[in-house]
């Protein structure tokens, strides 16, 4: 038995928390402990497994503030996870032979200070993910930046969620090509989604709709929420009057209060959508709960994926899962997880392929249910939770095993 604690900045609803939460069930299915400690746990939104003690978190630091008038974010997670990290170290009695970092790397130095092997998942470099306006803007990131990567270097083994993510990082942490990450998919605990729908989502779409398209994705502007809007409206123009009364889209995505982009960039789709005349032909959903996904997926035509380059994405993996297809751009993750043309369809970020593809769907509705068919058996073969909780526990009883050395990691 190995002690895993995972550290993590907020563990809220989201593509990294689900991974870290299904990392932490894959090893203890495997026999080992694990506990959680973060700066931020809400009971109201967090994952349920969080919520109902099957994992054991603890909170601290939570008073700090994450912001400045709206600015420095970044700095002031790095503050809360640093802070964490001491308390773990120094204040915790929790005794761990691993850590299990992800998303905020400055912590690692204050980590080492223990004699446990420190695990660092990337699931994305963090210097891409912002912009650099104005000279001190510029200078505040160069700092921040430079310690990411110092910081990563310093884990004993840097894991990523698709090859896509190993080539940027590579590309990007130019120092740290010695040290290729190992790419670690995420996965789905199938018997989550192996449930029945409780019915839940009855009344969020009219019942005249016959062709349900579905997004579902954080409220964030990079994640391209609009191309979905874009599109319908484009189809608008590709159907007849009597298809396209029975169209309809479901906007699902993840929304939190205390973030202001969630706040405007939801304002600004139904504003988009109002403009295009199609507020009657959306449902926007904000914050669901796993019962209504799943009834979602269960009865929706097929998944729109809009983000363009993103790094992984785990909601077309459960949506495959479900036996149906996915839209998605052609860059980023869905290229290893979206085989076009077999279980959907990779289309160029514009709303006219993405209305095409829609279109098909509607032309010949078993597609749906072929293509949703060849999705499931492709989940099941690469990313069920066996194989991912086998290559975890492989990886991590190898890290063990070195404190002791035993033998080599390789």
């Amino acid at each position: 038995m190995v002690r895993v604690a995972f550290i993590h900045p907020d563990l809220g609803i989201g593509g990294a928390e689900r991974l870290v939460v299904d990392a932490g069930l894959a090893l203890k299915s495997c026999g080992h402990e694990v506990h959680y400690f973060t700066s931020h746990h809400e009971k109201s939104h967090c994952f349920e497994e969080t919520r109902n003690g099957t994992l054991d978190v603890t909170c601290v630091g939570d008073w700090l503030p994450r912001h400045c008038f709206g600015y420095f974010y970044a700095f002031w997670a790095y503050i809360r996870m640093i802070y964490v990290s001491f308390y773990l170290i120094f204040v915790s009695s929790w005794r761990m032979d691993v850590i299990f970092c992800d998303q905020v790397s400055v912590c690692i130095p204050v980590l080492k200070l223990s004699k446990a092997r420190i695990v660092f998942y990337c699931h994305y470099p963090d210097m891409l993910l912002t912009h650099r306006k104005g000279f001190f803007k510029k200078m505040y990131r160069a700092l921040l930046d430079s310690l990411e990567e110092v910081t990563t270097g310093m884990a004993d083994i840097i894991l990523v969620n698709s090859n896509f993510t190993a080539e940027t990082f590579v590309s990007t942490f130019t120092s740290l090509r010695n040290q290729r990450p190992r790419v670690l998919y995420p996965s789905l605990n199938f018997s989550t989604f192996d449930t029945t729908p409780s019915g839940e989502s009855d009344d969020l779409f009219p019942p005249s709709a016959k062709f349900v398209f579905l997004s579902i994705n954080r409220y964030e502007r990079k994640k391209n929420l609009k191309l979905a809007l874009e599109a319908l409206n484009w189809l608008k123009n590709l159907v007849n009057d009597e298809e396209w009364k029975g169209v309809h889209l479901i906007m699902a995505g993840g929304y939190d209060d205390r973030v202001v982009e969630n706040k405007e960039h939801y304002l600004e789709l139904r504003k988009l959508a109002d403009q295009y005349n199609l507020i009657s032909k959306v449902t926007f959903l904000r914050s669901f709960s796993d019962s209504q996904k799943l009834n979602l997926l269960n009865c929706c035509t097929c998944l729109l994926y809009t983000p363009s380059h993103e790094h992984f994405g785990i909601v077309p993996i459960e949506a495959m899962y479900m036996k149906r297809p996915v839209i998605a751009v052609n860059s980023g993750g869905p290229l290893e997880t979206v085989q076009d043309e077999v279980t959907g369809f990779l289309c160029d970020p514009d709303a006219e392929s993405f209305a095409v593809a829609m279109q098909k769907f509607m032309k010949d509705p078993s597609l749906s249910s072929t293509m949703g068919e060849a999705g499931k058996e492709n989940v099941i073969k690469q990313f069920s939770f066996e194989v991912f909780s086998q290559h975890l526990n492989s990886i991590v009883c190898c890290l063990y095993l070195l404190e002791f050395d035993a033998y080599p990691l390789d």
